[in-house]
């Protein structure tokens, strides 16, 4: 069985705790993982900007001047493309769709394999304990003794914690998540993860019970 490293509350590591192997020791593929926060960033993607075309922008119902006989350019409307306040050309449209299919047994599996390398990298610690006093002091200092103050860090816990929400939001480089909404995404961007025990265990019952229904 794989294994991670286990820290207390006021960051000193006291030992190792075993994790399942199918879940924190499985081969990472770079393309698969690539192909899912690639899936998951395109659907999180809004479409705001929207031109008008021709047919959209309001007057332009007259012909300017007649066809033939002035010498000039013949022209059918004001708001033509080519004319100064005239519709647009193929420009971008609220109505586009950037969303892409993720086969869940990919995503799961991706999941999976981030997991597993920062497991590899020793950049993922369990916690025995989480602070319970709700202060952003006590969070803040556990980090820097673990981690450092420049690292990038998920705390992961095994229900919704508010406490510890509260007590996180305000340090930087530093965000905290439940075991059942961790997601590619979360792991890819930051750069370490510390999660209470419990959490693991409920990561592995998580992503275990999904690769035995697959």
């Amino acid at each position: 069985m794989a294994k991670i490293p286990l820290y207390n509350a006021e960051g000193k590591k006291t030992g190792a705790c075993d994790v399942l192997d199918a879940v924190f020791g499985v081969p990472v593929k770079q393309a698969v993982v690539h192909q899912v926060y690639t899936a998951m960033m395109a659907n999180a993607r809004i479409s705001w900007a929207h031109t008008k075309d021709r047919g959209d922008v309001s007057g332009g119902g007259k012909k300017p001047w007649k066809q033939k006989g002035t010498g000039r350019a013949r022209h059918g409307s004001i708001r033509s493309p080519i004319w100064k306040g005239g519709g647009v050309t193929f420009g971008p449209l609220s109505t586009r769709n950037y969303k892409q299919k993720i086969n869940k047994k990919m995503s799961q599996t991706a999941l999976r394999m981030c997991l597993s390398s920062r497991v590899g990298e020793e950049r993922f610690i369990a916690l025995e304990t989480p602070p319970q006093d709700g202060k952003t002091k006590t969070v803040s200092a556990l980090r820097t003794a673990i981690f450092g103050n420049t690292k990038s860090t998920l705390i992961v816990t095994a229900a919704k914690d508010e406490t510890m929400k509260r007590a996180a939001r305000n340090i930087p480089r530093v965000d905290v998540a439940q075991a059942a909404d961790v997601s590619v995404r979360d792991i890819l961007e930051h750069q370490y993860i510390l999660a209470t025990k419990d959490a693991v265990a409920a990561l592995e019952k998580r992503l275990s019970a999904s690769r035995a229904n697959v």
